[in-house]
């Protein structure tokens, strides 16, 4: 049996809203140990400035290219990340010398992996610089170069996380600022891609239309009603007959078509174009899954749940239902594929990214590797 290494996933996802950090022990294989977890809010300073960088890079041809607001937000959003792991170490009590690798993922601000380019803004060796720690980031890149989609990375966590369920096949559902699917099969097979908007839209919308920043619990959408019409019109985008495996940028979708509705039935509408685009993923499934378990903060909106189990046969359930942690998980994921990328096993596979091969990926940065730019 492989040794066990003690690691710290820290996700930033297309939603702005934060970092979560989660403590794994795993072997990267089949021992999963799930420790504790915690999230840290941006400020409004650091989404303001995440969101003109994101802006920024419609422009790049390049990964390297740091132009306008990009250079300085990388900066801002290492040291968030490095002062976030030194609050959750003194959080839950962990010593800094007991992490083997911190997983990075850093904050996605352009994917075009029809380009063969994906841009994760984050200094892992920045970070390993300033936690002592060594890092892993980055681990979308060498699958986008092997012309993979880049995108989702998680299923090889889900089919672990899940080995144990007594549901197969059953779907793992994310529902961050894009939401994607993983279906494993009893065989343990996987099938992966995103599904189409998670929380981006909503949110956007949300900010401009009331000030907020998302939907808490989808009260919003609950007091709207949802315009069939225009649903059927965002269903009608290519995306969704495309097979799999396939990924989206968080900007793919354009809010024109709901811009006269009332911010109630603009969140009605866009709630039920995240669930009906979740459930329409099962045309691309070999068999309806069992059990469909939702994670991200899309299972927190009740709207874009009840929407969901009413279009699909089985159960959907939040993560905690099986005792899971759903603000986690994708933290944890980063840290298990950490481990793996260390050991040079696979992330990425034919069947969830596209790639041509099961491939590992990563740059791995140590304490010392830190160069001043």
């Amino acid at each position: 049996m492989s040794k066990l290494m003690r690691a710290i996933g820290l996700m930033s996802g297309t939603s702005l809203d934060g970092i979560d950090a989660a403590f794994l022990e795993t072997d990267g294989e089949d021992i999963v140990i799930r420790g504790p977890a915690r999230t840290y809010p941006y400020d409004d300073g650091m989404r303001r400035l995440l969101l003109t960088a994101i802006a920024d890079a419609g422009g790049l041809i390049s990964r390297a290219e740091r132009p306008h607001a990009l250079a300085e937000a990388e900066q801002a959003l290492t040291e968030y990340h490095a002062r976030a792991v030194a609050q959750y170490l003194a959080d839950v009590e962990i010593d800094p010398a007991a992490i083997d690798v911190i997983g990075f993922h850093g904050q996605t601000v352009l994917h075009r992996p029809e380009a063969r380019l994906t841009v994760q803004l984050g200094r892992g060796d920045l970070l390993a610089h300033m936690t002592g720690c060594p890092v892993v980031y980055d681990l979308r890149a060498a699958d986008v170069a092997a012309g993979g989609q880049g995108a989702p990375l998680v299923p090889v966590y889900h089919r672990a996380l899940t080995a144990k369920l007594p549901h197969r096949p059953v779907a793992v559902v994310n529902i961050g600022g894009v939401a994607n699917v993983t279906w494993i099969g009893r065989d343990g097979s996987l099938i992966a891609f995103d599904t189409g908007p998670g929380n981006a839209m909503l949110d956007d919308w949300m900010a401009r239309k009331t000030g907020a920043y998302l939907d808490a619990g989808g009260a919003t959408a609950a007091q709207g009603l949802a315009d069939e019409e225009i649903v059927r019109r965002f269903l009608s985008h290519a995306y969704f007959n495309a097979p799999p495996p396939k990924s989206l940028d968080r900007n793919m979708f354009s809010s024109d078509l709901i811009e006269n509705l009332s911010a109630e039935d603009g969140a009605a509408t866009l709630a039920a174009f995240t669930a009906r685009a979740i459930a329409k993923a099962r045309e691309h499934m070999p068999v309806e899954p069992e059990l469909w378990i939702v994670a991200g903060g899309g299972r927190k909106n009740r709207a874009i749940m009840r929407m969901l189990a009413e279009q699909v046969h089985n159960a959907v359930v939040p993560a905690e239902t099986v005792e899971f942690d759903g603000d986690a998980m994708e933290a944890e994921a980063w840290a298990y594929l950490a481990v793996r990328s260390i050991r040079e096993l696979p992330i990425t596979y034919p069947g969830t990214t596209g790639v041509p091969a099961p491939m590992s990926g990563g740059v791995h940065a140590g304490p010392t590797a830190y160069f001043v730019r």
